[in-house]
């Protein structure tokens, strides 16, 4: 096809050109004025002269007509695999196409997008965007979303050239119930009750219930039932069970009809923490390292310490009345009989039997380790003598029984077998002021007096000494915990004896052990997430790990082997395929984890609904039609009139072209141009003679 079209390339610039228009209108008008007869022709020979001015020009075009495009995004997210809604755009997909393949000069571009990285839900109109913009915007003749019409990104709205119609996936009757669990923590106290609040909700046209099942479930054990109210928020209180991360899971069963049962569950992980923890610590005589206990304890802002020294031993007695001496009364009965287990520690540092403490109060010492305390008993020479506190009740609990011989010689700490892979030691020999010997020997400064102790049948020796006698004894007794520093030389480390080691480290983990602190556990799994990667780590005090099996939140099991790492740490980074609530296990130890949310935002709120896109399907004239009404037809509608209707939606033309040859002629030459002005001016000056 050709068009024709004039085109002006004045010979002078515009300003010119205008001052040039206005001199011939002064002209002409002046004529006029004074009554000449030929002021018309005179007028004519001005414009005359302005055409050659701005020099016309025929401009004749070869034109290749181009193709309207139609732009279909296609939501293939996770939403779209409920029900039938993927067969559903699938075949407005093929009808789509078949309408478009039936009209000439009419292309379609299809673009699929399916679920964002991470949570990010449906993105479809961002990928409308992407697709609007790889094509000419004066091509696009329509654009049409296959969707469910639950989209996540309206921000990224592109603006749009041409009308827009959706074809809505789902069903009328379509219903759904999710489980909601609002305000919940990150961190809590233990022993402290919280409030988290739990919503059933039912969603489009659900049938009549009243209340529903919830089942509650701490670090995947055994679940709680409860009856609740549906469509109500209600009030739970709750008590953490444990320290560190308690994982919670909350879940409704699948009801019968409802869309999906990927939102009837949802997992809140809170941190348990404790708010103060109490230590109690006897010295049974002041000595170079009393105070190492007392610093290490203080320094720590969250623990509450309660220390009495026994200022005079049974050798210095000389009469004087022991309250005389006492700066502080010692309250015995209060401390060990009344508030004994109000404390998360007890320790006992170089204390000797003296009468101070009677018997009865030691075996209610005892008694509370093995309910659930902890006791820590730190060795001087007074441990292997016969005042030793393990020739008392308390002996009952302890690691380690002392055989009377006192070993006084330099030596350097060693860690055992045991010790290389247990939490409370592992990975100490890094921490010291030099590398590790060629032996084996860790680069710490000495040490000069052990007592001898022989193990308790289930105590583990974490820590040796000269002739690898046991030095460092943990034991679990019962519910409890203890443990026996078979030496009173650990503060040489603190003093920088040789360099020194790491005494406040080992003290502090000897102590937050004791106190149970869930990331010193010796035997543990436990899965440190980030995204969708997990990094599975099992310690323990073996030599060898059993696979992991990992469920998946859709039943999925998948079997896993990990690697060693250091001494008793068995890690592996594992890709999860999906987001949501994985269960893992060796057959021993078990460990739950939520990567995302356990409900992913796909799954937030499931029923079809057009009501979303409405704002910025209206201004294109569009609309909305649902699929199960019936596939529509594709028509021609002029821009600016409605391209929606009962059973058939609209495209506008663009009759875009590309422009293949362009020649340009001059309408006249300038000779003709100034011929023509010299013949009016001429005709003028003769009528104007004649008259």
């Amino acid at each position: 096809m050709t068009a024709d079209r004039i085109i002006l390339d004045p010979l002078l610039a515009w300003p010119l050109v205008w001052a040039a228009v206005a001199l011939v209108l002064l002209a002409v008008a002046l004529a006029a004025w004074r009554g000449l007869a030929g002021w018309w022709l005179r007028g004519l020979a001005g414009l005359a002269l302005l055409a050659a001015l701005l020099n016309p020009s025929l401009q004749e075009e070869e034109r290749e007509p181009l193709s309207d495009i139609v732009v279909a995004v296609v939501d293939e997210s996770a939403s779209q695999r409920l029900g039938d809604r993927g067969a559903q755009a699938e075949a407005a997909l093929a009808r789509l196409e078949a309408e478009v393949a039936a009209r000439p000069d009419t292309e379609l571009r299809v673009a699929r997008v399916g679920d964002a990285e991470g949570d990010g839900g449906s993105l479809v109109l961002g990928a409308l965007a992407e697709a609007l913009a790889e094509e000419p915007a004066g091509r696009i003749a329509g654009v049409v979303l296959v969707t469910d019409g639950r989209v996540h990104d309206l921000a990224a709205a592109p603006a749009l050239p041409a009308p827009m119609n959706v074809l809505l996936t789902g069903r009328e009757g379509d219903w759904d119930r999710r489980l909601v669990v609002r305000n919940a923590p990150a961190f809590g106290i233990l022993d402290e009750e919280l409030t988290l609040t739990v919503r059933v909700e039912d969603q489009g046209a659900a049938p009549e219930a009243a209340t529903v099942p919830l089942t509650i479930a701490v670090d995947g054990g055994a679940a709680m039932r409860f009856d609740v109210p549906v469509n109500e928020d209600m009030e739970l209180p709750l008590v953490l069970p444990h320290g560190g991360m308690n994982v919670l899971q909350f879940a409704t069963p699948e009801a019968e009809g409802e869309l999906t049962g990927r939102n009837n569950a949802a997992v809140v992980q809170i941190n348990g923490v404790r708010d103060r923890l109490r230590v109690l610590l006897v010295s049974g005589e002041p000595h170079a390292g009393e105070r190492t206990w007392r610093n290490l304890l203080k320094s720590d802002a969250s623990v509450d310490l309660v220390h009495f020294t026994i200022l005079r031993p049974p050798e210095k007695q000389d009469g004087v009345p022991v309250e005389e001496l006492s700066l502080i009364a010692f309250p015995t009965y209060e401390l060990f009989v009344e508030k004994l287990t109000d404390f998360d520690l007890v320790i006992f540092d170089r204390y000797r039997r003296q009468g101070i403490l009677p018997n009865e109060y030691l075996r209610n010492v005892a008694d509370y380790v093995r309910a659930g305390g902890a006791v820590l008993v730190a060795g001087g020479p007074e441990y292997a003598s016969a005042e030793s506190v393990y020739r008392s009740p308390l002996g009952e609990v302890l690691p380690g029984a002392p055989t009377a011989r006192l070993i006084e010689e330099g030596f350097v700490p060693r860690l055992s077998e045991v010790g290389q892979r247990h939490p409370v030691t592992e990975g100490l020999e890094d921490l010291g002021p030099r590398a590790v010997a060629e032996d084996g020997t860790p680069g710490w400064g000495r040490w000069f007096r052990q007592i001898d102790v022989v193990p308790a049948p289930e105590a583990e020796t974490v820590m040796e000494g000269p002739e690898g006698r046991p030095l460092l004894l943990l034991d679990r007794v019962g519910e409890g915990r203890a443990a026996l520093l078979a030496t009173d030389q650990s503060w040489l480390w603190d003093r920088g004896y040789e360099g020194g080691g790491p005494q406040l480290e080992l003290l502090r983990r000897l102590a937050h052990w004791l106190m149970k602190e869930p990331e010193l556990e010796e035997e543990a799994l436990w899965v440190e997430p980030s995204g969708q990667t997990m990094r599975i780590i099992r310690r323990t005090l073996g030599e060898e790990v059993a696979p992991v099996t990992i469920t998946g939140p859709d039943g999925t099991e998948t079997v896993v082997e990990l690697e060693p790492i250091s001494p008793g740490r068995w890690e592996l980074l594992w890709e999860a395929p999906e987001i949501g609530l994985h269960r893992l296990t060796d057959g021993t130890e078990e460990a739950v984890i939520a990567l995302g949310p356990s409900a992913p935002r796909e799954f937030e709120e499931t029923i079809a609904t057009g009501d979303v896109l409405a704002p910025m399907v209206e201004p294109t004239n569009g609309g909305v039609l649902r699929i199960e009404d019936g596939l529509p037809d594709l028509r021609e509608v002029r821009a600016g009139r409605p391209a929606v209707g009962r059973g058939w939606i609209g495209i506008t033309p663009r009759e875009a072209y590309a422009t293949a040859d362009i020649r340009v002629a001059a309408l006249l030459p300038a000779w003709a141009f100034l011929l023509l002005s010299a013949l009016l001016v001429v005709a003028a000056w003769v009528r104007e003679g004649r008259r």
